[in-house]
C-alpha cells in the first residue's frame, strides 16, 4: 500500500494533556456491579480526582469495593438520593442495572451534578427522552459510555468515511457477537436488564457506524430478536430458568439521506461471526473486520476497497495501537468535560439516535412489521 493513501487518514496524535491537580473534583459512583470496577480503576489513576462516596442497594456489595480499592475515607448509602441528598459533588459515574439508568440520572441532572452514565443509554426511548429534558431543564450534562469512541481504530473509521475516499454512503452492514458469550447476573432479566444482546453490545456496533455518519436521523425499523440460546438449559444452564430478554436481534433501518443499515447482533449463536462491518460508498467501501467477542475493538486490520486509474485496488489500514486504554480516555473526557463545563464527549443529542433503533427493534418485533421511529419533541 502507497503511503500517500494512508497519509489521507493520518492524523499527529496528539499527547495527552497533563491533568490540571490544581483542584481534585468530587466524585460519587451510583452502583457498585462489574462495570463499576473500571470506573473505580481508573478515576484512582486521576491525581486530579478524589471518589469520596458511592451507593448501591446492596451494602456489602458497596463494602467490598471500597476495602478492594482501599477507600477508608468514602462513604458508603443505601440510594442514589441519599447520596445526592447529603454529597457535594462535581459528578456523578452511573454504573447501575440497565432498568435504573433513567432514574438516578435524572435526580443527578436535577441536583446539579454532571453524569458519566454507563451504556446502553436507557432501556426505551421514553426514558432517554426524560435523561435528555433533565439535562436541558439543569443545564448539565450526560456523557454516555461509549469508551470505543476513544479507540483509535474507530476514529480511523470516521475518518476514512469523513474523508470523502468512500463518497456518497448509501448502505451499511453491521453488527458482531459472540459464538457462546450469553453474561450472567442483572443483564439476563427483563426487571432488570430490559433489553439483551441488542442493548448491551448492539449500541456499540450501531455506534462503531453511526458516528462516523454524523448520526442521521433513523426513520423506519423493521426488526426480530429471538432467545433460543438463553432459555435453552443446554447452552445456557441454570441461568436458562430465569432468561426472558433477547439474545439475538437483527433489523432493517432506513436513515434520513437515503442510507440502508442491515444490524445484526449475537450473544449467543452456531457461526463464529453474523459478519463483518462493512460501509457502502459510491467511490470505495470499507469492511471493517468482525471480532470473537465484540466489544468495540479491533482484532484484525481494516480494508479499503477503491479503483485507482481504472484499477480495481484494496488498501490495507494497519491497526493502530492504545496510547491510553479507551475506558481511561472515557473517564478522562468526562473529567475535562467538567472542568470545561462541556460539552459533552459522547452526548445524548447523537446517542438519542441509538436509542432510538434499539427501542424501534423492540416494538417492531413485537408487531412483527415495519414501524416508523417517532422521537417526542425534548
Amino acid at each position: 500500500m502507497s503511503d500517500n493513501v494512508l497519509s489521507q487518514f493520518k492524523q499527529a496524535e496528539e499527547a495527552v494533556k497533563p491533568a490540571d491537580t490544581g483542584r481534585k473534583l468530587r466524585i460519587g459512583i451510583i452502583g457498585t456491579g462489574g462495570i463499576s470496577w473500571c470506573h473505580f480503576y481508573n478515576y484512582l489513576k486521576m491525581p486530579d480526582v478524589e471518589i469520596v462516596a458511592i451507593a448501591d442497594l446492596i451494602p456489602e456489595r458497596a463494602i467490598e469495593r471500597k476495602e478492594q480499592f482501599g477507600l477508608d475515607n468514602v462513604r458508603i448509602y443505601p440510594s442514589h438520593k441519599e447520596l445526592l441528598d447529603n454529597e457535594e459533588l462535581d459528578g456523578v459515574s452511573v454504573c447501575t442495572y440497565h432498568r435504573q439508568h433513567a432514574e438516578p440520572t435524572i435526580y443527578a441532572l436535577d441536583k446539579g451534578v454532571p453524569v458519566l452514565l454507563e451504556k446502553p443509554f436507557t432501556v426505551t426511548l421514553d426514558e432517554a427522552v426524560e435523561v435528555m429534558r433533565a439535562e436541558k431543564r439543569s443545564g448539565k450534562f450526560v456523557s454516555v459510555g461509549f469508551q470505543p469512541r476513544f479507540n483509535p481504530n474507530m476514529q480511523m473509521i470516521k475518518k476514512i468515511v469523513q474523508s470523502g475516499v468512500l463518497g456518497e454512503i448509501y448502505y451499511i452492514q453491521t453488527g458482531g457477537g459472540r459464538r457462546r458469550g450469553i453474561p450472567g447476573g442483572s443483564f439476563i432479566e427483563q426487571s432488570t436488564a430490559g433489553i439483551g444482546a441488542i442493548g448491551d453490545i448492539g449500541c456499540y456496533s450501531l455506534d462503531a457506524v453511526l458516528n462516523p455518519l454524523g448520526y442521521p436521523k433513523p426513520l423506519t425499523v423493521s426488526g426480530y430478536v429471538s432467545d433460543f440460546f438463553g432459555k435453552d438449559p443446554k447452552y445456557n444452564g441454570e441461568d436458562a430458568k430465569v432468561f426472558d430478554v433477547d439474545d439475538f436481534g437483527a433489523a432493517f433501518v432506513r436513515l434520513e439521506g437515503g442510507i440502508i443499515l442491515d444490524f445484526r447482533i449475537a450473544w449467543a449463536m452456531h457461526p463464529d461471526t453474523p459478519g463483518d462491518t462493512i460501509i457502502f460508498g459510491k467511490e470505495g467501501a470499507l469492511r471493517i473486520p468482525s471480532t470473537d467477542c465484540w466489544n468495540g475493538s479491533l482484532d484484525n486490520a481494516m480494508t479499503l476497497y477503491h479503483d485507482v486509474c481504472g484499477e480495481q485496488v484494496e488498501t490495507r489500514i494497519p491497526l493502530l495501537e492504545e496510547e491510553k486504554s479507551d475506558f481511561y480516555m472515557k473517564i478522562r473526557s468526562f473529567l475535562d468535560a467538567i472542568k470545561t463545563g462541556g460539552p459533552s464527549p459522547v452526548p445524548t443529542s447523537e446517542i438519542i439516535y441509538n436509542q432510538a433503533i434499539i427501542d424501534g427493534i423492540v416494538k417492531s418485533a413485537k408487531l412483527g412489521r415495519e414501524i416508523e421511529i417517532e422521537i417526542p419533541e425534548i
